[in-house]
């Protein structure tokens, strides 16, 4: 059978034209939104994540992208970590804000080079204030040690919108505690801090907005001592 013969429109065949080199990046580019490569939680490898109508690359947060519905990132420029792309992204809006939650059914799959030119950078555009991902905030692990150093969490508190709000919080849990953490729970010493609020595991924290976090405490070490 006589396989049809194509010709690149307006040019003869041979060396890639300038307009030749954009047709075909949109064709990889193209080939990668049809058949995006599949992103496996707890990798920490970078990912593309919808933001509007664009793509954006993001880098997870070290230890808190194993959520089933629910990962830390930061969007970062899709040309890291080349300097001039830091610059330009400090003036995009790619800088500055800090770790964000994203939602998992958001990603695309894995980042690749090919989804640069559907980003914001590559329109020369900032990202809007909302990209549809609040922050990533802060907690409080109330903590259960033995001498040694071995234990567990016993309460997580969270997410608290700034930092000073988590150690206040921490503080009273500690003053609470006062005289009496190595005995309310035995053979252990129990002392609260304030953390990085781990988005993957975001339903196994108490919302302290409203609540009573030392009978919040009260709670977690009666049910452990039941």
């Amino acid at each position: 059978m006589k396989l049809p013969f194509f010709r690149r429109y307006g040019h003869a065949p041979g060396a890639l034209t300038p307009e030749d080199q954009v047709v075909d990046q949109f064709r990889v580019t193209l080939a990668a939104v049809r058949d995006p490569q599949p992103w496996t939680p707890g990798h920490s490898q970078d990912i593309a994540v919808r933001v509007g109508p664009f793509i954006e690359r993001a880098h997870p947060r070290p230890g808190d992208d194993h959520g089933p519905e629910m990962i830390a990132v930061a969007l970062v420029h899709p040309d890291t970590p080349h300097a001039a792309a830091y610059r330009h992204g400090r003036q995009l809006g790619y800088a500055d804000r800090g770790w964000l939650r994203c939602e998992t059914t958001a990603i695309l799959g894995l980042w690749q080079p090919a989804y640069a030119m559907l980003t914001h950078a590559a329109a020369n555009l900032p990202l809007p204030d909302d990209v549809g991902m609040g922050p990533a905030h802060y907690g409080v692990h109330a903590e259960a040690r033995r001498a040694d150093g071995t234990g567990y969490v016993l309460l997580r508190l969270g997410p608290y919108t700034q930092t000073w709000l988590a150690s206040r919080d921490a503080d009273r849990l500690n003053t609470e505690l006062e005289g009496r953490a190595a005995l309310v729970i035995p053979g252990f010493t129990v002392t609260a801090k304030d953390a990085v609020f781990h988005v993957s595991d975001h339903d196994r924290y108490a919302d302290p907005h409203g609540a009573d976090v030392t009978a919040l405490l009260a709670d977690a070490i009666a049910g452990v001592s039941a």
